[in-house]
């Protein structure tokens, strides 16, 4: 067993994600993270790891919002449209964020950005989209792992705002 997953319990969730939840007093999830030997990168291989739905998936996505960073917290069956995200920030463009920007603001790599947890504080919007479901999964940390929530839980522990920014297909 590897020092991370030690640290965090058998669970494997990211150290640092570990203490994130022990901090906000969600400690009996750690318990909870679900540690695939198969990526869980994307929500499609989270999804089937899980045996959930797709839409019960939710992908922390980091855009620069005129340079700035903000997480968007979607449901994985949709995309993030990004003139409503420019739209309700009120930012002249956003753009996705380049890799080393994802990391320096989060502190993890791409397939594995929790929700909340970060080595930074960002702006968070969440798409109501995941206030459909009764429990959603969410990136522990790593792009092995996983962990279940209320999707008004996590909203609220990710400090996020409650918007419409789902591209909706005609």
């Amino acid at each position: 067993m590897t020092t991370a997953a030690t640290d965090a319990g058998s669970s494997g969730a990211h150290p640092r994600f570990a203490e994130a939840l022990r901090k906000l007093g969600l400690g009996h999830l750690v318990e909870r993270v679900r540690r695939f030997p198969d990526a869980t990168r994307t929500a499609t291989e989270a999804a089937a790891a899980v045996g959930c739905e797709l839409s019960q998936i939710c992908k922390s996505l980091i855009f620069a919002a005129d340079g700035v960073p903000v997480l968007v917290l979607m449901d994985g069956a949709s995309r993030v449209d990004l003139e409503l995200v420019r739209k309700e920030l009120g930012a002249d463009k956003v753009t996705r964020a380049k890799v080393d920007v994802v990391r320096e603001t989060t502190g993890y790599a791409i397939g594995g950005v929790p929700p909340f947890g970060h080595k930074t504080r960002t702006r968070v919007l969440a798409d109501r989209s995941l206030l459909e479901h009764d429990v959603v999964w969410a990136a522990a940390g790593t792009p092995y792992t996983v962990f279940p929530i209320a999707p008004e839980d996590l909203v609220a522990h990710a400090d996020g705002t409650l918007v419409d920014v789902r591209e909706h297909t005609s």
